[in-house]
């Protein structure tokens, strides 16, 4: 059964000199329940402008966000707060989404406060056991979170997210600024709950190595588009747009002293996106059609799932 489905989201900032910043243009893709679909890409492409948008953490510009067939765009505060109950988010910096001012024991029973969730025992209870759900000691709810490492404090951000038992959780890079040994635990961990709970997860990362470990599903996202979506073992094992491609031959191999990726270039500038399609510049394959047309993400293969927005594929 489908629990989210994005029409057409857009997120646009001013830039300078008046010119709009295209964050994230017509965005569309389903999550099932229980369902986990990764989304990657490189620095810059509106993964994590995505991702809160999808919450209202910053409003849209245009598009529909339907949670359980329900329009959340346009609901006012009240009516949001309750639909915040099954929608959380994992930020990617320990460091910076805990107050260090106050205790782990309040900062993951301070959502159960604000939804008025349970009595004070009922609540302290249920600290407890999302410490030891996450794979903390019991003392740490009476700790600060600077006397806790980045592994530690991202277990801790865990199970604020989990305190109200949520459906859907959005984890904004919530490896990347860990240590490469400590990312495989809290990936393991992810991993587990969503199983252990039946969670559905949209997991953002620039990383496909690490994307492909948690994922039913990938998105490939450049400059604010979906341009491949589909089963994370057709994805990895046959990629289909040029983009993801390079994405795939940038992972570090055994043996192998070098990237293997040929993608040179930079992103273009969102403010000024070039004609057709945006990847035309750095593609390797790039046609004159390519310079001109946008191409639409669609399904061109549907023997082996999925959509891919590139030309060469057209009929």
């Amino acid at each position: 059964m489908t629990l989210l489905e994005v029409n057409n989201i857009s997120k646009t900032f001013p830039g300078r000199n008046g010119a709009i910043v295209r964050a994230v243009s017509d965005v569309s893709f389903c999550v099932e329940d229980g369902e986990v679909l990764g989304v990657v890409g490189e620095s810059g492409c509106g993964k994590s402008t995505l991702g809160r948008s999808l919450l209202r953490l910053i409003e849209p510009s245009a598009g529909e966000v339907l949670y359980e067939g329900r329009d959340i765009i346009g609901l006012n505060r009240k009516d949001m707060k309750s639909v915040r109950r099954d929608l959380q988010i994992i930020f990617q910096d320990p460091f910076g989404s805990l107050n260090p001012r106050h205790k782990v024991g309040h900062l993951i029973g301070e959502p159960l406060d604000v939804h008025d969730i349970g009595s004070r025992t009922q609540r302290l209870e249920k600290v407890k056991e999302l410490v030891e759900i996450v794979g903390l000691p019991q003392n740490a709810i009476d700790r600060y979170p600077h006397e806790f490492s980045g592994g530690q404090r991202q277990r801790i951000a865990i199970a604020r997210a989990l305190a109200l038992d949520p459906k859907l959780i959005v984890a904004d890079e919530a490896v990347s600024a860990l240590d490469v040994s400590i990312q495989s635990q809290i990936i393991n961990l992810i991993a587990k709950l969503q199983k252990r709970l039946s969670l559905s997860i949209i997991f953002i990362s620039h990383d496909l190595s690490v994307i492909r470990h948690v994922s039913d599903r990938i998105a490939v996202m450049y400059l604010g588009r979906i341009v491949e979506i589909g089963p994370t073992e057709r994805v990895m094992a046959n990629p289909r747009h040029p983009y993801t491609h390079s994405l795939l031959s940038a992972i570090p191999r055994v043996g192998e002293k070098k990237s293997r990726s040929n993608l040179s270039g930079e992103v273009p500038d969102p403010s000024d996106p070039p004609s057709g399609c945006a990847f035309h510049s750095r593609c390797p394959k790039v046609m004159d059609i390519c310079k001109q047309v946008r191409p639409k993400l669609m399904t061109h293969f549907t023997d082996v799932g999925g959509e891919v927005a590139c030309h060469l594929f057209d009929k």
